[in-house]
């Protein structure tokens, strides 16, 4: 993305909500919505491949759920990259967060038709848009605001509390058209087949984009003419040229670095960002069991009644998100009144991995209780309170901590990169939950156990490596 070009429209500062700009009310709603989508259907994805055809879904295997859902999570970070460019280079980022959120909601409707078929089709199509809408609505948070504007980065907070709290919603909705007990007997009362309700939710999911899209067209006057034109051309250019202006900008970019060569710092710089790029693989490949393995034991091993009513066992996700609005503000002010004496990068990472371990590793004794019968939610929500925890010491820094050590022509790449990590993390989540098997128990805590310990020695590892990693930083904290 171009910022300096992102920046002729300072969306009406004259007009401000909460000292903000009043485009930042468009922008959060239609992403909240948009993570609605997103994290709805993740909810209830796994679940409805692997609940058997008899009961309405598609009888796979955990490893088959597993490996669609790793890979399905996996595309949607790396659809990023051509998304972002298309947005700069084509569409403007208005018009690309537009169709992308059209698609998206029509990937949701797709998924809502009962087959195999139109879930392959659902799930290309949410990849498609998601690619186009993610990195583009990001884009034009950042139009809002001059060069130099202090407001920035609370506005980006803002932003991001508009994804946390579609996240917890979403799951309480879908979920329940899912797999409510209630909605099923309605369903029957109106001659449909309660085995359904698992479409029925993916249609909600595809209903939270609608809702996105409309106020995101109707409110569009707030956002004055940010995102209105392609940055990065005068003129669109077809795909196909895009294509290949991305080929050419990637071999100048190796061409320069030949000449100019990288100076030892920055070589340094990017060693360091090498190291944390393989914790946060290991980071992310055990925090994204939530939508697969954990999901799935929520759904078969624990009690999810209260006082005789039993609730959706998706209700339980929506914990994760309900902990990281309850707790980043607090991790703000901490390392605020911290100031110099707060722990570096590095550490930070190893605090968020051993977190993580902490909180996986609770799944062992959890696991132990299902021998004898359903256990308590209690178990599920303390793993998420963990790895929430977890995720606040090590997602938030690590973005910030690479753009401060990328090489300032190679920031954008750098950040691709950064996120191709996570990607890879999702992808490798998939392939471990297709271990997870709930009829075996010993198994299963053998799998979570391997987990956890993997993680805690991960952060003993990266503890020993602070060190190394604040020397190859140079002055970067």
């Amino acid at each position: 993305m171009t910022s300096e070009a992102a920046t002729i429209s300072a969306a009406q500062e004259e007009k401000t909500f909460a000292g903000h700009p009043l485009g930042l009310i468009n922008l959060f709603c239609t992403e909240m919505w948009e993570r609605f989508s997103y994290y709805g259907m993740r909810a209830i994805l796994v679940l409805y491949m692997v609940t058997a055809i008899s009961d309405g879904g598609l009888g796979m295997t955990n490893q088959e759920a597993g490996g669609i859902y790793g890979l399905y999570t996996m595309s949607v970070y790396l659809s990023a990259l051509p998304g972002g460019l298309i947005g700069d280079r084509v569409l403007g980022a208005r018009n690309a967060v537009l169709i992308g959120g059209i698609i998206i909601a029509l990937g949701h409707f797709t998924i809502a038709f009962p087959s195999l078929q139109t879930l392959y089709i659902g799930m290309g199509m949410i990849v498609l848009g998601t690619g186009l809408l993610k990195p583009n609505m990001s884009t034009m948070v950042g139009m809002l605001y001059k060069p130099g504007d202090t407001r920035r980065d609370a506005g980006f907070s803002i932003f991001y509390m508009g994804v946390n709290i579609g996240a917890m919603l979403a799951p309480l909705a879908c979920g329940y058209f899912a797999q409510a007990d209630e909605f099923k007997r309605w369903l029957t009362t109106i001659g449909m087949s309660p085995h359904m309700s698992w479409h029925w939710g993916f249609g909600a999911a595809g209903v939270g984009m609608v809702f996105g899209l409309l106020f995101y067209v109707l409110q569009g006057k707030l956002l004055g003419d940010a995102g209105l034109r392609p940055t990065g051309k005068k003129e669109p250019q077809p795909v196909v040229e895009i294509a290949e202006e991305a080929a050419h900008e990637a071999k100048d970019a190796t061409e320069t670095t030949e000449s100019s060569k990288l100076t030892k710092e920055e070589i340094n710089r990017i060693g360091a960002i090498a190291v944390l790029f393989v914790f946060n693989i290991l980071f992310w490949a055990i925090y994204e069991q939530g939508g697969s393995s954990l999901n799935i034991f929520a759904s078969k091993c624990i009690d999810c009644s209260i006082f005789g009513w039993k609730f959706p066992s998706t209700w339980l996700q929506t914990f994760q998100a309900g902990f990281i609005i309850m707790f980043a503000p607090l991790f703000s002010m901490l390392w605020i009144k911290l100031g110099e004496k707060q722990p570096s990068a590095p550490a930070k990472f190893s605090i968020g991995i051993l977190l993580l371990g902490l909180g996986i590793t609770l799944m062992v004794p959890a696991a132990m209780l299902a021998k004898s019968g359903l256990v308590s939610p209690f178990w599920l929500i303390s793993v998420f309170l963990l790895e929430c925890l977890g995720e606040l010491c090590l997602s938030p820094v690590g973005l910030s901590t690479v753009t401060k050590l990328a090489p300032a022509r190679f920031v954008a790449l750098t950040m691709g990169a950064w996120y191709t990590s996570i990607s890879i993390g999702n992808f490798v989540a998939g392939k471990l939950s297709g271990f997870f098997d709930e009829n075996n128990l010993d198994g299963m805590t053998t799998l979570f156990g391997s987990m956890g310990g993997a993680a805690i020695v991960a952060a003993l590892v990266m503890l020993c490596m602070v060190p190394l990693v604040k020397k190859l930083m140079g002055s970067v904290r």
